[in-house]
């Protein structure tokens, strides 16, 4: 029964997935903004992660054709599985903090100072800041709810996608 709403409604199954990428913006600024947490490099990589899935389904649902469907359902799928890994990366971080911690430069620092071949892999490594836990929900870190909403995102685009490539 939930496989036919892929069939009748992908267009409104896109729009809802850019809904809620969008409310989880607006929850992630809740937090930086509100109540005082300052996001690190990796956070940082998710947001924008997280932001053009939101781009890539809101426009996606304007499409009529679906090959389009199709296009952006995989744009959608490799920008979530991406950030669901960027996030995964971050939760082994907190799981198993480096022995040898530094705060190092912020996100922005990073991008301004270094060339876009080093600054890549230092985000990747992480930081004191990518490390620490400031919040937590049932017991699971923003990182661990930011990769369990990717990979939903992930396997929701991937059904989409499979379920149009078989209607051709």
């Amino acid at each position: 029964m939930l496989l036919t709403y892929f069939d009748a409604m992908p267009r409104r199954l896109l729009a809802l997935t850019a809904a809620i990428c969008a409310a989880m913006l607006v929850f992630g600024l809740y937090l930086q903004h509100v109540v005082g947490l300052e996001p690190c490099p990796m956070c940082i990589v998710q947001r924008y992660a997280l932001a053009l899935v939101m781009i890539i389904a809101a426009l996606t649902a304007l499409a009529k054709s679906r090959g389009l469907l199709m296009t952006g359902g995989m744009l959608a799928l490799l920008l979530s599985g991406f950030g669901a890994f960027v996030a995964a990366r971050q939760s082994f971080l907190q799981w198993f903090p480096p022995e040898i911690v530094s705060c190092g430069r912020d996100f922005y620092g990073m991008i301004e100072t270094f060339p876009l071949q080093r600054a890549i892999p230092m985000i990747f490594k992480g930081s004191g800041d990518c490390t620490k836990v400031d919040w937590t929900f049932l017991g699971l870190s923003i990182a661990n709810w930011s990769f369990l909403c990717f990979l939903a995102i992930a396997l929701v685009m991937l059904v989409l996608v499979l379920r149009q490539a078989q209607r051709r």
